[in-house]
């Protein structure tokens, strides 16, 4: 090669190199502002984000960065929630159930003292002690020398609530038919008022079914309105059938009811 080319191609690749530089320096002018005004709008749209705050940023720019915003808080919310429902359950108590309060009904009971009778009075009408009083009161009669109505006292009661019949009556009524002593045939027969078939005094099985079908009897066929041989609920209107041909026979049962009660 002579000096000639030799020197053209020094000269040509100094202008490639002029050229090179000059580019360079030309990007670099032009870059820098588009760089700045690029990382400037960066910054408004975190701080747009951060704040809600329109500075210039579009709005599918501001949705969306609110949607991530929401959808950080969900997480987080959704974390704290699993956390207290592992560790920190909270627990209600129960309501109790307001309990029934049951009153307990008491009878009303007369004293013994405060029984009253008469001739008159509606043999159907209860006398309103307790059995534990009957039982005390049937135990003080100094005239059942037998004791048959002292041991008997609380089955007397029973058939007495059972067919409602005055109590002081129904004994009363055994005594004056029985005496206070209960004769033997009617021992015997468990038959204490004397309830007649054939002319002869029905037989019963037991003492609890004499005494039984006996207020059953009173009850049924004398001292209930319609019944075959009612006359009247007082010891004048059972006399009329239960004992006719006795002038006697209500006065004798109602001395044995004071008796009772004396």
């Amino acid at each position: 090669m002579n000096k000639g080319n030799r020197k053209v191609l020094i000269s040509i690749r100094l202008s490639t190199l002029i050229l090179i530089v000059l580019v360079i320096s030309i990007v670099i002018f032009v870059g820098n502002p588009i760089y700045k005004r690029l990382s400037q709008k960066t910054h408004r749209l975190v701080a747009a984000t951060d704040e809600n705050i329109n500075i210039g940023i579009t709005n599918e720019e501001k949705e969306l960065a609110m949607e991530n915003v929401h959808s950080t808080e969900n997480r987080q919310a959704l974390i704290s929630s699993r956390s207290l429902s592992e560790r920190d359950t909270i627990r209600i108590p129960e309501e109790k159930e307001e309990e029934e309060v049951v009153e307990e009904i008491v009878p009303i009971t007369t004293p013994i003292e405060e029984v009253r009778i008469s001739k008159d009075m509606d043999l159907t009408v209860r006398t309103g002690v307790s059995r534990e009083d009957f039982i005390i009161l049937m135990s003080g009669v100094k005239q059942d020398t037998s004791n048959f109505f002292k041991e008997n006292a609380g089955m007397i009661y029973d058939v007495c609530e059972k067919y409602q019949l005055n109590e002081i009556f129904f004994c009363g009524l055994i005594s004056a038919e029985s005496g206070w002593t209960i004769e033997s045939n009617h021992r015997r027969t468990h038959n204490y008022i004397s309830l007649m078939s054939g002319g002869k005094l029905i037989k019963f099985a037991s003492l609890q079914e004499g005494l039984d079908k006996a207020a059953q009897t009173l009850r049924d066929n004398y001292l209930t309105p319609g019944a075959r041989f009612y006359y009247g609920s007082t010891l004048a209107g059972m006399k009329t059938r239960f004992c006719p041909a006795s002038s006697t026979w209500v006065n004798l049962v109602y001395q044995r009811m004071e008796q009772i009660l004396k």
